[in-house]
Parts: C-alpha cells; sequence; structure tokens
C-alpha cells in the first residue's frame, strides 16, 4: 500500500501502488483492472465493484502521462493570454477564464494557458502543436487582420472561436459571440425611454469590426426612433483619455445630453470629462458603457453598462469543444449570444 515510513527525524515516501498492486488486492488480471479504469462497461457489475473497491482501499490513481501517450491524448485545451492593457478598463475576461477553466474540469479537460506576442502571433500555437501537447485550441483574437483562426484552420488543428471570423466570411470552424449591436440598441432604447433625444456616439476606430458592429445598434435604435446622429458620433482609440477627450469636443460641439459608449474605458473617459466639468452623471449627463466590468460596478454612482454573458460564452465553447473532439456531427457554425443592460445611477 502506498504509505510513509519513519526514517531517523522523517519520513521517506514509498511507491505509490500501481496497477499490478490493485490487481494482486482485487484478484484479477491487470488488463481487468486498466478496463475498469478505461471501459467499465466490458466487465460484470461484481467484478467492477470489486476492482473499484481495491482502487479506492489503496488509493490508485491511473497513470494519466501513460494513458495519454497510448491515446496521443492531453485532455488539454491551449489558451493564449495578453497582458492587461494599460489606460483601459479592460479586466472582464477573468469572467470567461473562470468559467472556461471550470466547465473543462466537467467535461474532463483542463485550460493550459500560454503567453501571446504581438511580434509572432502564432508562435505559441505552432510550439504546442509540434509538442502535441494540446488537444484544441479557444481563440479569443478574432478581429480583423488577426491570423490565429485562418492559420490553425490551415493546419487542421481543431479549435473554437470566441468571436466572429470577421474578415473570413466563408470560415466554417465553429465560434460564439456575443452581439454586440443588440447591446447597444438596449442601451440608446433605454435612454430613449428616458427622454434623451440627443446621444451621442463614442466608438472604436472604423477598422475595428466589432466597434463598428456595437456602433449599428446604436444608429439603428436612433434612426427608428427619428432621432437625429450627424455631429454626435466620434471613432477613437479604446483608452480613457481618448474617452475624455472625444466627450469634451462633443459636448462643445453638439450638446448631447446622453452618452453610449463601445467600452466601459471610453465611458469613464466621459466621467472622466463630466466631473472635471461638475456635471452629474445621471442627473446632467446620462452615460451608458459596454462590457460591465468591475470599474463600472465599484464606481461612486455606478455606471449603467451592457452586461456580455461571458460565462454563457464559455459554456457554449466547450460544447462545442467536446463535439469536435468526440468526433461528432458538427454543431451550428456559430452561436450569437444576446447580451443584457445593467442598468445604474449613470443613466
Amino acid at each position: 500500500m502506498s504509505r510513509t515510513e519513519p526514517r531517523g527525524t522523517g519520513f521517506i515516501p514509498v511507491s505509490p501502488p500501481t496497477l499490478a498492486d490493485v490487481a494482486e488486492r482485487a484478484g484479477v488480471s491487470r488488463q481487468t483492472v486498466s478496463n475498469a479504469v478505461n471501459n467499465p462497461d466490458l466487465l460484470r457489475p461484481d467484478t467492477l465493484e470489486r476492482v473499484r473497491e481495491a482502487i479506492d482501499e489503496m488509493g490508485y490513481s491511473p497513470n494519466r502521462a501513460a494513458r495519454n501517450l497510448r491515446t496521443r491524448s492531453s485532455q488539454l485545451i491551449g489558451l493564449r493570454v495578453l497582458p492587461a492593457q494599460e489606460g483601459t478598463a479592460n479586466a472582464m475576461m477573468d469572467r470567461f477564464v473562470h468559467t472556461l477553466v471550470g466547465t473543462s474540469a466537467e467535461a474532463g479537460y483542463h485550460v493550459l494557458l500560454f503567453a501571446g506576442d504581438n511580434d509572432d502571433p502564432v508562435g505559441g500555437y505552432d510550439h504546442l502543436l509540434r509538442a502535441t501537447a494540446v488537444d484544441a485550441f479557444v481563440v479569443t483574437d478574432t478581429y480583423l487582420g488577426n491570423p490565429q483562426a485562418a492559420w490553425l484552420s490551415e493546419q487542421r488543428a481543431p479549435f473554437v472561436a470566441f468571436g466572429r471570423p470577421w474578415d473570413q466570411p466563408h470560415a466554417t470552424h465553429p465560434w460564439v459571440d456575443v452581439d454586440g449591436a443588440a447591446g447597444t440598441r438596449l442601451a440608446a432604447e433605454h435612454l430613449i425611454e428616458k427622454g434623451h433625444t440627443r446621444i451621442a456616439w463614442i466608438g472604436w476606430r472604423k477598422d475595428s469590426p466589432i466597434g463598428e458592429d456595437r456602433r449599428a445598434g446604436w444608429l439603428g435604435a436612433m434612426r427608428d426612433a427619428g432621432l437625429a446622429t450627424t455631429g454626435l458620433a466620434s471613432r477613437v482609440e479604446d483608452t480613457v483619455q481618448s474617452g475624455a477627450e472625444a466627450a469634451a469636443v462633443l459636448l462643445d460641439e453638439s450638446a448631447p445630453t446622453a452618452f453610449v459608449c463601445a467600452s466601459d474605458t471610453l465611458a469613464m473617459g466621459v466621467l472622466h470629462t463630466l466631473w472635471i466639468r461638475q456635471l452629474a452623471p445621471g442627473r446632467d449627463i446620462a452615460v451608458v458603457g459596454f462590457d460591465d466590468s468591475q470599474v463600472a460596478q465599484v464606481f461612486p454612482v455606478g455606471l449603467t453598462s451592457v452586461r456580455q454573458p461571458l460565462e454563457d460564452v464559455a459554456v457554449a465553447i466547450v460544447r462545442a469543444l467536446e463535439t469536435l473532439l468526440g468526433h461528432l456531427p458538427p454543431p451550428a457554425q456559430g452561436v450569437l449570444l444576446t447580451p443584457t443592460l445593467a442598468i445604474r445611477e449613470s443613466s
């Protein structure tokens, strides 16, 4: 049995029980123990019960590494992570990663994080593929121009993307995304219901398909309500400083009474400008962000924000991975989830 024995003033470990030890304890062959672990349906119920009792009594743990060599499976899912972007409020991916790790574990997989390198965006993927270190990948960098999804498709490596294939309309890989346009439409309609008619938009540069998708929701809601949008939109970099500068210009030139922003980062910039001008968020000027980050939740007046269902995204991604790795009929190519609006004092 696995145990520790005294030796001098300390303890030395004795080798853990092996498959042969379990076989001897249960009075069966080694193959029977292997079947009990890997193919229990092959055994009679009484034999399976006897082997499992021996496994529990001895604390036997199957050698996953050896099994992985036989099956050529690592039970690992690779996820590339990038450092936090300075000057932003982008920390909401924590919710996604936490749920991805938990849901993957329930499915029998673990998530392997590896660092991203902007100078070599596929280097980490290539290294893990060559080492056969993972069974599949989750790709989160799907915005225009990023090569990861296309490169993995060329390598015929299994992966599921968090994000639509914006620049590959005919791509066939599975993906899960959040409907950004639906989220900003919710934001604009909320402000319209509050009586606002001059609602400004602060979004990202035109080469950002995600930003343009979110802008489309604001634009559609304004047009459906018969409200003007001329002079009420600004495209900037996703930083607090850029949001603050854009808000200042819009307030001076277009006199909006409310702002819808493509991110909480930009919304925080708007709030900064309001603070400088001694304007009260929600009373003098309404502000809505996007992502429902922790910053939005703890800001003193509370920032109204579009909340992405990141937990649901993670669950849907793992389900798609299970289908891919189980060689089951392919799932629907894309899953588009609808966000909600977390309403707080700023609106």
